[in-house]
């Protein structure tokens, strides 16, 4: 099943998976998804501390499980690529960890999506293995880690 306008408005459980619209785009629906994260990310940013921060991401992690899930079934494929909160989360993350600036966040952007759709292991695994909601979520979670361990190591070597 294609998503549509008239699915992504009808629960907001699908307007959250389809990241508020993002999921829609009819090409790479997940870079437009983590594009959305990096606009949306300086409004949801600024003005809470860091411990607020990551607790919001926690649970919007687990709402994400509840909503990528119900939105899978809904679309008849549990991890549907119009699904782009898993991308959105998990990009926030990074964006969290990288250095301060524009090119860092753009590196950041560049490698999120590299390791989202290169897939290493063990990335491939969980998208392969651990199903339902959860399984969307994680292998996100998974590339966000290889993401913040390659932008520091970058940022060991460059500065």
């Amino acid at each position: 099943m294609r998503p549509t306008f008239r699915l992504l408005l009808s629960h907001p459980a699908h307007f959250i998976a389809l990241g508020f619209g993002a999921g829609l785009a009819p090409r790479a629906p997940g870079t437009f998804g983590t594009l959305a994260a990096w606009l949306l990310f300086p409004l949801l940013r600024t003005p809470i501390s860091d411990f607020v921060f990551l607790a919001l991401l926690t649970s919007f992690f687990v709402a994400g499980i509840l909503a990528a899930d119900r939105t899978g079934r809904a679309l008849g494929v549990p991890d549907h690529g119009a699904i782009v909160w898993d991308e959105i989360v998990a990009f926030w993350l990074v964006l969290f960890f990288a250095p301060t600036g524009f090119t860092w966040q753009a590196i950041a952007f560049v490698l999120f999506r590299f390791f989202d759709i290169v897939k290493p292991q063990p990335i491939r695994w969980a998208d392969r293995h651990v199903g339902g909601g959860f399984g969307v979520m994680l292998d996100d979670l998974i590339a966000a880690g290889y993401a913040i361990l390659a932008l520091a190591v970058l940022k060991r070597f460059l500065g």
